[in-house]
């Protein structure tokens, strides 16, 4: 009987845990600009996207976005790798300027979610754009190089 007793215990107790709410973010690491380690590596990843957007650093570009991305912008227009690159190259997209003003990272293993606000400063087919936008991408880990695979913005209002 005390056997029994025990067993129920044990039981109602691993019941009890199985149904504690867990933080969405549980298992991840979110930081800020001032982290160490893998979110450095992945907000470096970022950071030289940026520049490159700017700099018209087509190498780099190739080298931080997957050649499965899919980049889905502010005004609901997606591109790809491809034709992503191929607008900053046709001037079709001139970054001026790209101003991170929040970043968090959560890191999965090998995947990277940021979560960001940022103030861009560019044309975009002869549109002067001077916004902040909010967004969500994420990395991969492709060796040692982290990769971005999707980005999700929106406009934030004045």
């Amino acid at each position: 009987m005390k056997t029994l007793v025990v067993l129920a215990l044990i039981l109602t107790v691993s019941f009890a845990r199985a149904q504690t709410p867990v933080s969405p973010s549980a298992g991840a690491l979110a930081v800020k600009k001032n982290s160490s380690g893998v979110e450095k590596a992945v907000l470096a990843a970022e950071k030289q996207r940026f520049e490159a957007q700017v700099k018209k650093d087509y190498a780099m570009l190739d080298r931080v976005l997957a050649d499965d991305l899919v980049y889905n912008h502010s005004n609901g227009n997606t591109d790809t790798k491809q034709s992503y690159i191929q607008s900053i190259r046709d001037g079709k997209s001139k970054y001026d300027s790209i101003e991170s003003q929040e970043q968090e990272v959560r890191v999965y293993g090998n995947t990277a979610i940021i979560n960001g606000k940022c103030l861009i400063k560019a044309t975009n087919n002869g549109e002067t754009i001077n916004t902040t936008l909010k967004y969500t991408d994420v990395y991969i880990r492709k060796g040692n190089q982290w990769q971005m695979v999707t980005w999700q913005s929106l406009k934030v209002p004045n």
